[in-house]
């Protein structure tokens, strides 16, 4: 009996790292099924970009108020979650604050922890009642009913949980300590579990005993599942908000990207030596698709973007089209990607990795017209995004699918492109008759 707890937490641990492991091969598969682009310029730019705004969490701050509890729930995770390897060297040995040998920097790290769960609790609940009792308005946009609104509140109860958990195993291992009970090693400091351990001051010693190995359990299983809960969950950008950051948009938010094939066709077009009757190259390669109707025409950055969002609806509550009532929500165009992405995934997943047409497409079955064409290539919602995700580029592409293989710009759009070819420019007046204005004047 004595080892059955270490075999049963070696067993719980391997559990859950492995199935964590699958989910993110998963996860690589489907952002891999994005055409490749080149990301190997600017490198030092992009590490700038990534320590500035991943780690050192810049662009949070843009609003304080959300912005420094964030900052707190974040260092929270990240430096409570450094004990996680105490307590797996200790479940899997049977040990028991096994870096207790640090002396008074481990009272130093035990002290800074509890302070941060505690720290972790207070933003955990302002912000549960920014979302269900102030009902701040970018909550309340349609496309954040259902599943997303669940989330966003099952992550908070989550992180709630685990901190209290903690705050409990510290308490009744503190009272346990100062009853001198074996096993239990006199270390760590406690600032905030010291005011919880005095509800254990009359409870036997195997009753506290229980207590502290139940928060236990309970604490690192449930890390553990909220590990692998991230795949399902808004809350993935935590692991992917570094990368995503790395690889994001380095070139200047107001330049777009030229197609070649439609390079190479004007530039022919202007060579004076080019024969416009020769034959075509029956060697040349097919020209791809234009723009992107599926998430396959997407490249992979943009599937990184789309599963790196954290649905906080920044660039929707900037958007000013949003913002006069059109239909548009950069967050809904994250958001329509991603379940697009995932519901293809599922279709390779049951057809042994291939994707068997579904006879659905990301243009049309998720996103409509109607949003795309109501963009007006502000780049706010780019500039607004805390994690660098790019909603302009995937409208942008889509809108370059209607154009180019659909023939489907609005009537307004066609007779501006109509204008500038015949005219030279957007409007339906000769070039003639441009300064018949000026002598009416």
């Amino acid at each position: 009996m004595g080892y059955l707890p270490n075999i049963v937490f070696a067993i719980i641990l391997i559990t859950g790292i492995g199935y964590f492991t699958r989910n993110i091969q998963k996860l690589s598969r489907n952002i891999k099924l994005g055409k490749d682009v080149d990301t190997s310029d600017a490198k030092a730019q992009r590490w700038s970009n990534m320590l500035r705004i991943a780690f050192g969490q810049s662009k949070m701050v843009v609003r304080p108020i959300p912005g420094i509890l964030h900052i707190i729930v974040y260092l929270g995770f990240v430096i409570i979650n450094l004990e996680v390897l105490e307590i797996i060297i200790d479940g899997l040995f049977g040990t028991h604050r096994i870096f207790a040998f640090l002396g008074s920097g481990y009272d130093v790290l035990i002290a800074s922890f509890e302070v941060l769960a505690a720290l972790v609790i207070v933003a955990v609940v302002v912000f549960w009642i920014r979302r269900n009792i102030v009902r701040l308005k970018r909550f309340l946009n349609p496309e954040m009913k259902g599943w997303p609104k669940t989330d966003a509140n099952w992550i908070l109860y989550i992180e709630f949980v685990l901190m209290l958990l903690f705050l409990t195993m510290n308490a009744a291992d503190l009272q346990l300590q100062q009853m001198d009970v074996a096993h239990y090693t006199k270390a760590g400091a406690f600032p905030i579990s010291q005011f919880i351990a005095p509800l254990f001051q009359d409870m036997s010693i195997s009753s506290i005993i229980i207590v502290e190995r139940v928060a236990w359990w309970l604490h690192i299983s449930g890390i553990l599942l909220f590990l692998n809960y991230l795949y399902y969950s808004k809350h993935l950008h935590i692991l992917l908000a570094f990368p995503n950051t790395y690889y994001g948009k380095v070139k200047p938010k107001g330049q777009f990207e030229n197609l070649e094939a439609v390079t190479n066709e004007v530039k022919l077009m202007m060579d004076p030596s080019a024969d416009p009757f020769a034959a075509p190259d029956e060697n040349a390669p097919v020209p791809e698709k234009f723009g992107a109707s599926d998430v396959q025409d997407l490249n992979w950055v943009q599937l990184l973007n789309a599963y790196t969002c954290t649905e906080c609806g920044r660039c929707t509550s900037e958007c000013p089209a949003n913002q006069t009532g059109k239909k548009l929500s950069p967050r809904k165009i994250m958001m329509d990607t991603r379940d697009r992405l995932e519901e293809v995934g599922k279709n390779m997943d049951v057809n042994k990795g291939q994707f068997v047409p579904d006879g659905k497409q990301l243009l049309g079955d998720y996103i409509s017209q109607e949003e795309l064409w109501a963009c007006t290539t502000c780049n706010a919602c780019v500039e607004a995004c805390p994690v660098s995700i790019d909603p302009l580029s995937i409208i942008m592409d889509m809108r370059q699918y209607l154009v180019m293989e659909q023939s489907a710009a609005p009537s307004d759009l066609n007779n501006m492109m109509g204008n500038i070819e015949n005219n030279g420019a957007p409007w339906p007046f000769n070039q003639m008759d441009r300064l018949n204005w000026a002598k009416e004047s």
